[in-house]
């Protein structure tokens, strides 16, 4: 086979969740044990990192992976969706898996995958633990892809789990309560193993101690020992000034993934950094230095990624509820003269939760990602009526830039946002 047929193939045999949503999601093991199994159990011949979480379970991955490498730890970064190359899903100091490896997993897995007819996931899952095993990484950080307990990555018996947050998104697999679904997420606490949740909820807390305390697994809740003191943003950098309330310590760090909700994503970040030293020497200086080049070290792209200035275009992946809620905090934050935004969101979501937060006095351009699951442009205009939210319709995101930067002055700013397909069709990405 030729790379593009492998590609072929994973798109168009396996069923995928950024194609077909819940239709494609497996409530089960058995498919990712069974491709294990057949590969002769790669997961068990690695270090991992679990993180799983609503929100910025992407970031925290991508800052750990930095982390490790700057440290000098070969380490295997596994996350999704991708945004322009499958590739991306899967990474080893930073550089995407090979093409001829790829072709080689998909031709000798292909008669298993006819028989148990596995998900995009799972396969593309069972590739990254085989990659990653080959080339024996000295860990690899894995992101869950939905949930966590009925996850294909639950798997794995990591040497430290991470829960970033919880808030509502895929209430139609996870449940429609905080409840519910942070007991999905608390699903990936192994026993024994220590667990980071990154913020404190009085609705989720018990979930996460009842089974951390059924697992016999030591729980950190990042928000309670560490806080942040004070934060400056510019277009480069997020300062941030953390005090460690078990040490009575302050710390100065700069992050180059400056949005502001990053606040939160560095608090299970320091966290799981107290646990890790257990099994890594993790300097402090090159803990600082990474914290500056993550997106250099690991390539993450689409978190307040600002591609033009004068007007500012920011591309942002915040895609639900909570996402739009940090991202919208941040905005209120800046200077700037009109706000624009280039909005496209996917059928399944709670629309109307996002779009009740959006300001009425910003300029909207609905438009749709190229994926079966959008929602169409002018359906999501329509929506956003009911919120007296005014704009025009675009058939790309392409088009609908083309416009704000044609309506825009220098001083505004133009923000991209609502869906990671929307972010990924961006050509100048």
């Amino acid at each position: 086979m030729t790379y593009t047929e492998s590609i072929h193939y994973l798109y168009n045999k396996l069923p995928a969740f950024s194609r077909s949503g819940a239709k494609a999601y497996k409530a089960d093991l058995k498919n990712t044990i069974a491709l294990c199994n057949f590969l002769g159990n790669p997961q068990n011949k690695i270090k991992t990192i679990h993180i799983a979480g609503t929100n910025g379970k992407g970031s925290v991955s991508h800052i750990l992976a930095a982390i490790m490498q700057a440290n000098n730890y070969k380490t295997g970064l596994y996350t999704s969706p991708h945004l322009k190359d499958f590739r991306e899903r899967i990474k080893i100091d930073g550089q995407l898996i090979s093409k001829k490896w790829l072709v080689h997993f998909v031709e000798k897995t292909m008669e298993i995958a006819d028989e148990i007819k596995p998900s995009f996931f799972e396969l593309t899952f069972a590739m990254a633990l085989d990659y990653f095993a080959a080339n024996e990484v000295d860990v690899a950080v894995i992101e869950t892809g939905l949930g966590g307990r009925l996850d294909s990555t639950n798997i794995i018996r990591p040497l430290l789990s991470i829960i970033t947050n919880i808030s509502f998104d895929h209430m139609d697999i996870l449940g429609d309560s905080l409840q519910k679904i942070a007991f999905e997420k608390a699903g990936i606490i192994k026993e024994n193993v220590p667990v980071v949740i990154g913020e404190t909820n009085a609705e989720t807390r018990p979930v996460f101690e009842k089974k951390a305390s059924e697992m016999n697994a030591p729980v950190l809740f990042a928000d309670k020992k560490y806080q942040v003191i004070s934060s400056e943003y510019s277009a480069e950098f997020l300062k941030l000034s953390i005090h460690d309330n078990e040490n009575n310590r302050d710390q100065n760090l700069r992050l180059d993934l400056n949005g502001l909700y990053q606040e939160k994503n560095i608090l299970p970040v320091l966290a799981a950094i107290h646990f890790l030293r257990n099994n890594f020497h993790l300097k402090d200086e090159k803990i600082i230095e990474a914290l500056s080049q993550v997106k250099k070290l690991t390539g993450l792209f689409g978190r307040w990624q600002i591609i033009h200035e004068n007007p500012t275009v920011v591309l942002d992946v915040a895609h639900n509820e909570d996402g739009i809620k940090q991202l919208l905090l941040h905005l209120q934050k800046l200077n700037y003269q009109s706000l624009h935004i280039i909005f496209g969101m996917v059928k399944d979501k709670d629309i109307r939760k996002v779009l009740c937060q959006f300001p009425r006095e910003a300029t909207f351009y609905f438009t749709k990602a190229h994926n079966p699951r959008a929602l169409p442009e002018d359906q999501l205009q329509q929506m956003a009526k009911e919120f007296e939210l005014k704009g025009a319709t675009f058939d790309n995101v392409n088009q609908a830039l083309k416009s704000a930067l044609d309506h825009a002055s220098s001083h505004d700013i133009i923000v991209v946002c609502g869906s990671v397909f929307v972010i990924a069709e961006v050509e100048s990405l």
